[in-house]
């Protein structure tokens, strides 16, 4: 049995295949690939309560099996009583064989989970092969235990593509199984 992820294998023997007969490339090395995918949760209630950054920081480590970093303003917002250098936000790059497994947990696992799911949006492409899933939810996850969760926090997931066009982007990410609503 063979280490590499399930998805890295579906890869490379067949998504490139179908992707390179659908748009026609001449080489395959101009066949799209996921190259990262980054998580951010942003959380504006650290900055009166330093307990939310803990305990975000360790349900990202559990949900990708990766250790996060803390995001830190960058300006100084006196409305909102926030200073340059405080912890607002959790974040995490997800590269290779843990890109692959979270993105194989995430559809065949967390996107079912969600309450009322019809299939996500595809207006979250950013115009050069990259999109951004918003999920309200960190309790989809499997990994998380819902009765330590203090708050119900969402996520933005970013998936980034070598795709050149959000359509050559989009028909990876629907090769891989991100269910997409009609």
């Amino acid at each position: 049995m063979s280490n590499s992820p399930r998805l890295k294998e579906k890869y490379n023997k067949e998504i490139a295949k179908n992707l390179m007969q659908r748009f026609e490339y001449k080489s395959p090395m101009q066949v799209p690939k996921l190259l990262k995918i980054c998580l951010n949760q942003g959380l504006g209630d650290a900055v009166a309560d330093k307990k939310i950054i803990d305990s975000a920081l360790v349900e990202m480590n559990t949900i990708t099996g990766q250790k996060s970093v803390p995001t830190k303003s960058k300006k100084d917002i006196a409305n909102f009583k926030l200073r340059i250098g405080v912890n607002i936000g959790v974040r995490v790059t997800l590269r290779d064989n843990k890109m692959y497994e979270f993105l194989d947990r995430l559809v065949s696992v967390s996107l079912p989970r969600i309450r009322d799911f019809r299939g996500v949006n595809d207006k979250g492409f950013d115009g050069r092969g990259n999109y951004t899933l918003g999920v309200t939810e960190q309790i989809i996850f499997p990994e998380i235990d819902i009765d330590k969760v203090n708050k119900i926090q969402g996520m933005d997931i970013t998936f980034v593509t070598s795709a050149p066009t959000d359509k050559e982007a989009r028909e990876l990410l629907v090769e891989f199984g991100i269910p997409f609503k009609k």
